[in-house]
């Protein structure tokens, strides 16, 4: 009996333990989409609506209290991560939202061209639609703003560390960033006239897992978004315009000739 009261009452603590254990990225995308699971549910209606709509509430819940149950469950803690602290987000284990992306693409432009053009990182919003702006700091340090999931976005910044003109473009992020990432962009001359352009990156979703869960969700995926910002590189570098149907009458957004420039 004694023991059935202890039991009791631990599950009783469990289930009413409210202290948060959820880092401020993984609240932030817990709650949006929470909401939108709700709106999504209360729409769609039925059995999958229903689903739907308990597991958003579960998010609401998730992104409100700033607890998670199956954390406590399994020992897991990541609030504070990211917030002052200079320990690199890559730490995350079981529910890291660490992703590892590899994409190619083959470009009629020789080496050079491809390299000085993405070398001056300020160029880089022009065909990667996820980033609203990159921005030089001093030495070979830079300031990125990107769009996340559900109309939020996050910033970081980053520094070089590779630079081989005309071949490669290394780089990782700052420590203590919000946005844990590295990465390299490869350019490798083929045998006919042309360029393969990879670009190999590792990168933290926001919010570890779940970011990267609600990030497939809402059609961000990052190899998708790769994979289309190589596309648009593509035709940017070679045509000087990118197709497109965003807000384009005309199917195309032109390239503004300062941009053919690099800096040194």
């Amino acid at each position: 009996m004694h023991n059935t009261r202890q039991n009791e009452g631990s599950i009783t603590e469990f289930l009413t333990d409210f202290s948060p254990n959820v880092g401020g990225a993984e609240r932030a995308v817990s709650a949006a989409a929470g909401g939108a699971l709700v709106a999504f549910g209360l729409k769609q209606g039925g059995a999958m609506g229903t689903l739907a709509t308990v597991l958003g509430g579960g998010l609401l819940f998730r992104g409100a209290t700033g607890h998670c149950h199956a954390y406590d469950a399994m020992g897991v803690n990541t609030a504070g991560q990211g917030e002052g602290s200079k320990r690199s987000l890559y730490g995350r284990s079981l529910f890291s939202g660490r992703i590892h992306v590899a994409k190619a693409v083959t470009i009629n432009k020789s080496p050079a061209e491809l390299y000085q053009f993405w070398r001056n990182f300020e160029n880089l919003p022009l065909f990667m639609k996820h980033l609203e702006s990159v921005t030089r700091l001093d030495g070979n340090r830079s300031h990125w703003k990107a769009k996340a999931p559900l109309g939020t976005s996050v910033e970081w910044d980053a520094e070089m560390t590779s630079d081989v003109a005309n071949e490669r473009i290394g780089w990782q992020s700052v420590d203590g960033s919000d946005i844990a990432n590295s990465g390299v962009v490869e350019f490798r001359p083929t045998v006919n006239r042309g360029t393969e352009v990879k670009v190999t990156m590792i990168y933290e979703a926001p919010g570890g897992k779940l970011g990267e869960w609600v990030a497939w969700l809402f059609g961000e995926e990052p190899s998708f978004q790769v994979k289309e910002d190589l596309r648009r590189f593509k035709q940017l570098m070679e045509t000087g315009i990118i197709i497109t149907t965003d807000g384009q009458p005309s199917g195309a957004e032109p390239m503004p000739a300062k941009t053919m420039t690099a800096r040194a």
